[in-house]
């Protein structure tokens, strides 16, 4: 049996944003690349990262402009992280028991992608074999931004 890494099914090259840049900006990126994971840095290191739910959860505090908070006060810090090397199962069994839903995968030190629960359930039915008749179209239709 191979034994498969999370380099295989990451998100590579992720977008960033800096920590100290609003949850407006964090909302407004997401949208655009159409991605729900940022990972936050400061001074050139990773920091953090943040989710839209994170964003949305403070949003919900009494008297938060997102134009004014910042993303290191909705970040959660120290971020799971995983060398692209990792294995697959590992990283999969780690971000399940601490119930997260992303990990920053990196390679000599610097981001190269995230891996989210959305590429672990690509890996599952990648590795659980072949598509089955329809299920393929379906799925890409669900997946793709409706055009108008």
């Amino acid at each position: 049996m191979r034994l498969h890494t999370v380099s295989e099914f990451m998100t590579p090259a992720p977008l960033t944003i800096a920590a100290e840049r609003t949850l407006a900006d964090a909302h407004q990126l997401m949208r655009q690349a159409r991605i729900r994971h940022l990972p936050v840095f400061a001074g050139g290191r990773l920091v953090g990262i943040v989710s839209r739910s994170d964003l949305h959860l403070v949003e919900t505090l009494k008297d938060v402009d997102p134009r004014e908070v910042t993303v290191r006060e909705a970040m959660s810090k120290n971020p799971y992280t995983a060398s692209s090397t990792a294995r697959l199962a590992t990283v999969a069994r780690t971000m399940a028991s601490r119930r997260i839903g992303a990990t920053v995968v990196t390679r000599a030190g610097r981001p190269v992608g995230v891996f989210t629960t959305v590429d672990a359930l690509r890996a599952l039915a990648s590795l659980a074999g072949p598509p089955t008749k329809g299920s393929r179209s379906r799925a890409r239709r669900r997946a793709s931004p409706a055009r108008t």
